[in-house]
């Protein structure tokens, strides 16, 4: 029987151990826990499945061409990271005991850390205090916010718009155009809906911080089909029509494939510029890659040379979006290499998945 692991121990492994517990909830409802017998493959070299794969328990040889290089027991250094996380796989991964795995989604887990990470740059511009970071962090698991490019959370924050409101207050009318986007960032608000031949309004849900409401009448187009009502005395911020749509497109930016981007670094013209986490860093690289996370990209700006032309990169397009929408604002020549570390060579990397 497939034990179950708990959230408190998925913070033992790395990059998972930088999610906010709402996000690292959501990578463990959606994980895969398998067993593995001893003697049993892991995966196998050649394998280009993009989960990333930690042991919880047990141990497992890496072994390339029938020869083993290194053992990795659980609990280990070595195991608080993905599994030789380089695709394709460069090595056999065998079971040396009995031994029991998790797969996160690879798009999934660096959809969660570009969330995380350029939503704390945004609280920390605005000098928002802990209850509006309780707020954002509730906003970024929305449906809505599931919608918006990565790189453009960033547009949404100074684009909100307060507005205090009392209790009893009509926000928005069933049947009535769509106008805003509302996001609850404090009180509590009542979804109604009126039924044809009833005269009692049907109670659909109440909502409360961090809640949003009134995206659907703006991507369809179509008359709002419920009315909302405050509860109590809040605060609501909202985006406009124009701006909720025009924010759902993704942003204009460059982007190169591994070889174009790799000739252009060879003949001095570009330089790749790495954004993801230390231990991801560390476990694989672009060789000669310039590092900065993206969670220290603002402050660390400064560092980088507007003259050069960075090809940014991350495992997939996400957190690289994100960090050449931010440097291109600032004036710096960037690029986002399409796809990821995924298509890079294996000859091109280094690092401790790769020794």
């Amino acid at each position: 029987m497939t034990q179950k692991i708990s959230i408190m121990a998925l913070n033992n492994y790395q990059p998972l151990d930088s999610l906010k517990p709402d996000n690292l909830r959501e990578i463990a409802a959606k994980m895969v826990v398998q067993n593995v017998a001893k003697g049993e493959a892991v995966f196998r070299k050649g394998d280009k499945a993009t989960d990333h794969i930690f042991l919880h328990q047990g141990a497992v040889d890496l072994v390339k061409d029938g020869k083993k290089l290194k053992t990795i027991k659980a609990g280990s250094a070595d195991a608080k990271q993905a599994l030789a996380h380089v695709i394709p796989r460069m090595f056999d991964a065998i079971a040396s005991e009995d031994s029991l795995i998790f797969k996160v989604d690879a798009e999934q887990l660096d959809l969660m850390l570009t969330w995380d990470q350029t939503g704390n740059f945004q609280v920390e511009e605005l000098d928002a205090v802990e209850e509006e970071d309780d707020w954002m962090g509730r906003l970024l698991q929305t449906e809505a916010f599931h919608r918006i490019p990565p790189a453009n959370i960033q547009a949404i924050f100074t684009s909100l718009e307060d507005v205090p409101c009392k209790k009893g207050d009509v926000i928005i009318r069933q049947d009535e155009p769509g106008d805003y986007y509302y996001i609850i960032k404090s009180g509590r608000c009542r979804v109604f809906r009126k039924m044809p031949g009833q005269d009692k309004d049907i109670r659909l849900a109440d909502l409360s911080m961090g809640d949003s409401f009134g995206e659907e009448a703006l991507i369809s187009d179509k008359p709002r089909n419920a009315s909302v009502v405050m509860l109590e005395d809040g605060v609501l911020s909202r985006l406009s029509k124009e701006q909720f749509l025009e924010l759902l497109n993704e942003p204009m930016m460059n982007k190169e494939d591994y070889a174009s981007a790799s000739a252009k670094v060879q003949n001095g013209e570009a330089t790749w510029l790495d954004v993801r986490l230390p231990g991801e860093y560390a476990a694989a690289h672009i060789k000669g890659a310039k590092h900065i996370p993206l969670i220290f990209l603002r402050m660390k700006s400064n560092t980088l040379d507007k003259a050069t032309h960075y090809i940014v990169y991350c495992d997939t397009e996400r957190r690289s979006s994100a960090a050449s929408y931010l440097l291109n604002q600032r004036g710096f020549n960037t690029a986002v290499l399409i796809g990821g570390l995924k298509d890079v060579p294996q000859d091109a990397l280094e690092g401790n998945s790769v020794e």
